[in-house]
């Protein structure tokens, strides 16, 4: 029997989940798995069920539409794997993770292509069988060299996800205005925080006790869009910088790869700018 993945974000009212569950009893669904949610400070109602059972999705869609308060949102989604692209620069460590991960079927996708800016990470994506594609931003401007890549990515059918396995370049607004809520990024998180080209050489030098990881969705924002996972881990004294760093690469492979995963199982439901996650 198939499975379907059904997501609802309402305004919370009493009786809700009873006339959800009666309605898949009345398609004589079985209810594999269910979450729900209420903010009750928004009185906002999420709920996300796993159903298995021969459905009509539109009459099913329509139903529920039709028992759910004014400006409800209901997606019914077949459990199959999604495409996503990946995006790199020269770090193979986040690159290197998902690609074992896909290999070793964890990941319920298809990877389409990996588009980078440089080619130093051709060999390793070649081992895996997965297109490749060079798109230099040299002589370009983001814009342009962002232009590029979308040109790329229309070769593509039905993209579901963009991943930025540690892509170091700004997205321009029209890139992320095409992929809304698609493009999710991964970077390490200080406390404090600190930019620039060796941030775990400046975090050694502060003294810093935590290091982390943040995956996130991209928005117009920088690092600002609603975050997905993140992890952290203590350090001391005994740290040098580059044991920092790759204390902290280890942290951003879990945390990426966590956050691939709950995206590709549609467990996540974006509210304003943070999320839910089941």
């Amino acid at each position: 029997m198939k499975k379907y993945r059904v997501l609802i974000d309402a305004i919370d009212e009493k009786g809700l989940v009873y006339k959800i569950s009666k309605l898949f009893f009345e398609y004589d669904l079985n209810v594999i798995s269910n979450s729900e949610y209420v903010d009750n400070e928004n009185n906002k109602f999420f709920m996300r069920s796993v159903v298995e059972g021969g459905i009509d999705k539109k009459k099913l869609y329509d139903d529920l539409i039709e028992i759910m308060p004014l400006k409800a949102t209901v997606k019914i989604v077949d459990t199959c794997k999604k495409n996503i692209v990946i995006l790199a620069t020269k770090e193979s460590h986040c690159l290197g993770d998902i690609l074992i991960r896909y290999e070793a079927g964890e990941l319920d996708a298809n990877i389409l292509c990996v588009i980078a800016n440089y080619d130093i990470l051709e060999p390793l994506i070649s081992k895996f069988g997965i297109p490749f594609h060079l798109v230099s931003h040299e002589g370009l401007n983001r814009s342009q060299h962002s232009g590029l890549i979308l040109e790329k990515l229309k070769e593509y059918d039905h993209l579901d996800y963009i991943v930025l396995a540690k892509y170091m370049r700004i997205l321009p607004a029209e890139f992320v205005e095409t992929y809304p809520n698609q493009i999710i990024n991964i970077h390490h998180s200080f406390l404090p925080a600190f930019i620039g080209a060796n941030p775990y050489k400046q975090a050694y030098e502060r003294g810093v006790k935590i290091i982390g990881a943040t995956a996130h969705f991209v928005s117009n924002n920088l690092d600002e869009g609603p975050i997905i996972e993140q992890q952290i881990k203590n350090v001391n004294h005994a740290h040098g910088w580059t044991d920092m760093r790759d204390a902290g690469r280890d942290v951003e492979k879990v945390v990426f790869s966590n956050a691939i995963k709950l995206a590709l199982e549609d467990k996540i439901f974006i509210y304003g700018n943070k999320t839910i996650i089941f």
